[in-house]
């Protein structure tokens, strides 16, 4: 029986295990998301302090190239509520995970707790 228990309790760990694992990249990217959030958002404060005679020029590949600032703006826009709607699934994503691994750490708990009794029965009937 405590055999039984030691392979559902192993079971559980590496499923717990693995959706750790997982917590540990949404978190990274998410991080990355906030880090290019940031980012938008600095281009964004400073393409609003532009006015329709300057001159914006967007970086592609390794040329710059010249860019109407109204587009420029419209773009960075549409980029920061991609990424604001990223964050948002990401927490989602997280608050999920973050419920399964409770559920997954009472399970382990309950069978732990199982496995020890059934450690302790043989023994103590012996």
């Amino acid at each position: 029986m405590a055999d039984a228990i030691q392979k559902k309790l192993q079971a559980e760990l590496e499923k717990y295990q693995q959706v750790q694992k997982d917590v540990s990249k949404s978190m990274s990217a998410r991080q990355k998301l906030e880090a290019q959030l940031t980012e938008n958002n600095i281009v964004k404060e400073e393409l609003d302090l532009l006015d329709s005679q300057n001159t914006v020029y967007k970086l592609i590949g390794p040329v710059l190239v010249k860019q109407d600032l109204d587009e420029a703006k419209a773009t960075v826009g549409k980029r920061l509520e991609y990424i604001n709607g990223e964050v948002q699934r990401y927490e989602t994503l997280l608050k999920e995970m973050e419920r399964k691994s409770e559920q997954h750490r009472e399970v382990l708990a309950s069978l732990q707790q199982e496995y020890q009794r059934a450690q302790g029965n043989p023994v103590a009937k012996a």
